[in-house]
């Protein structure tokens, strides 16, 4: 099918994504270093190649709250934050996936103070695991604007109707620049069809929605919002594969494998530094290593039984994390070993923390990471969680 290529860069290629997905309502609050996205909305609307209401607010909490609103009466609802921006409105994740609200949302990676930065690492959202939403992470410009498509697909599915956030690494994604494959609005038409949920405020037929609940019944309303959750693994994998007969390119669901089917050492990632971790991957198998990747997509669902089958003939496994749940390990790494463990899995597993602030993850750095993983799987000692690259004394 024809696609028009273009030169955006990731926050662009998110704003083209939401355009092509016709949402009626937009709530904006910028916030770096996702701002260029909702600048580039605005223009559209303003411009009129979008119908949509455009509405700014004066905070991340009401953003999501006037989003909310939007998708209760039946709106195709977009919004999009970072950072602090996403902790500020955190009361209002909960609310939005508890109301099962099907609102997409972008978040551009970034870390979270003290010390302020507007640079990027997985902090944010990875502390937002368990608001009930569903997070995927893409690597590059062409898979955000892909998964903006997708998200709306996963989240207005009956089975789901649970809101979906869309990460993109902060300035390393959504500001780089990159040629894309966009499609034409007729293609994505017929590939997402317009949002008509069963239930919805109506005036002409009230209800009552966001109501309280007692100790005798609250339990089976979380219980349901599981099974949206739940519900989401085959939807993903529906919405993969049609997305891969409309446009030419499936993403793999909720994770993606390369080169792992002899793999001995594998090493799994997040977010952007996968493009990264693959070109180490293919210099270590032109040297005769036994090496793989696996690239989480979706953090909710976890992508428990697909890691725990990969891994199944791994001498060592080795998590990349950009962030840290301080005083014990990476959100990441504690995922994937309760993976394994609840497959009877115990292969070393060793936690790399990476890249938090912004610092670069060098391809020297992820060799590192083989060597270690190498190291554990002929049974010398490790270091079960290690900062890589931290360019300080440890007692400094």
């Amino acid at each position: 099918m024809a696609q028009v290529k273009q030169f955006v860069s990731g926050n662009e290629a998110v704003a083209i994504g939401a355009r092509l997905a016709c949402p009626q309502v937009i709530t904006a609050y910028p916030i770096t270093p996702q701002t260029v996205a909702m600048e580039r909305l605005s223009e559209m609307v303003g411009e009129g190649t979008l119908q949509a209401q455009f509405i700014l607010v004066e905070s991340e909490h009401s953003a999501l709250s006037a989003a909310m609103g939007a998708s209760a009466f039946g709106s195709r609802t977009f919004t999009a934050t970072s950072s602090q921006g996403l902790l500020y409105m955190a009361e209002c994740l909960h609310y939005a996936s508890g109301g099962r609200f099907p609102i997409v949302m972008m978040n551009a990676n970034r870390s979270v103070a003290l010390p302020w930065s507007i640079y990027g690492d997985h902090r944010d959202s990875l502390s937002l695991l368990d608001s009930g939403w569903l997070q995927v992470y893409v690597e590059d410009a062409q898979e955000a604007l892909d998964m903006i498509l997708q998200a709306y697909a996963i989240a207005e599915n009956e089975q789901v109707l649970t809101p979906v956030m869309v990460n993109l690494d902060g300035f390393t994604v959504t500001h780089t620049y990159e040629p894309i494959r966009v499609p034409s609005q007729a293609a994505v038409d017929a590939f997402l069809p317009s949002f008509a949920p069963a239930i919805k405020m109506d005036l002409a037929k009230p209800l009552n929605m966001g109501f309280s609940s007692t100790p005798a019944d609250n339990m089976a309303f979380k219980y349901q919002q599981h099974q949206g959750a739940e519900a989401a693994r085959c939807v993903i994998d529906q919405v993969d594969r049609s997305f891969g007969e409309h446009f030419g390119r499936p993403y793999g669901g909720l994770m993606e494998a390369y080169r792992c089917d002899d793999a001995e050492l594998i090493l799994i990632t997040l977010g952007s530094v996968s493009g990264t971790a693959r070109r180490v991957v293919d210099a270590l198998r032109e040297q005769g290593e036994k090496v793989g990747l696996v690239k989480i997509r979706f953090m909710r669902p976890f992508p428990r039984e697909e890691i725990a089958a990969v891994a199944r003939n791994a001498r060592a496994v080795g998590i990349l994390d950009r962030d840290i749940s301080f005083g014990y390990e990476g959100a990441v790494y504690t995922n994937v070993n309760s993976a394994l463990a609840g497959n009877g899995q115990v292969p070393p597993t060793l936690n790399f923390i990476a890249g938090l602030g912004g610092r670069d993850i060098r391809k020297e750095d992820i060799e590192t990471m083989f060597l270690r993983l190498a190291s554990a799987a002929d049974g010398r000692p490790f270091q079960r969680v290690e900062f890589i690259h931290l360019g300080v004394m440890t007692d400094d």
